[in-house]
C-alpha cells in the first residue's frame, strides 16, 4: 500500500495528511476516502478541472495522461509539469508526495455557466 502525502492547504487539509492509499484506485478517489474533499464537479468524468492536483512526489509512477486530460489540464489553474486530474490519475504502488493548488476553476459554483 502506497503512502500518499497531501501537503497543507488552507481549506482543505491546514495541516496536510499521510495515509496508505490503495493502488488501482483513483488519486480522487483515495483522498474522498481520507476525508480531503478535493472538488469534482464533473464526478469524476474527465470533463472538468476542479480536481487538479500538482504531483510533487512520484509522478513518474503513475500511468500516463489521456489526450483528453492533457487537454483539460491546459486549462487549469495553477498548471505545472506536474499536473494531473487527480480523477484520472490511477495509484500506483510508490508512494506520492500531492499538493492541491489554492484556486480552481468552477464555471458553475462561479455562476457562469
Amino acid at each position: 500500500m502506497p503512502t500518499i502525502t497531501v501537503l497543507p492547504h488552507a481549506e482543505l487539509c491546514p495541516q496536510g495528511a499521510a495515509f496508505e492509499g490503495e493502488a488501482g484506485k483513483s488519486l480522487l478517489d483515495n483522498l474522498l476516502e481520507h476525508g480531503i474533499d478535493v472538488e469534482h464537479a464533473c464526478e469524476k468524468s474527465c470533463a472538468c478541472t476542479t480536481c487538479h492536483v500538482i504531483v510533487r512526489d512520484g509522478f513518474a509512477s503513475l500511468p500516463e495522461s489521456s489526450e483528453d486530460e492533457d487537454d483539460l489540464l491546459d486549462r487549469a489553474w495553477g498548471l505545472t509539469p506536474q499536473s494531473r486530474l487527480s480523477c484520472q490519475a490511477v495509484v500506483q504502488d510508490a508512494p506520492l508526495t500531492v499538493e492541491i493548488p489554492k484556486y480552481t476553476i468552477n464555471y458553475a459554483r462561479e455562476g457562469k455557466s
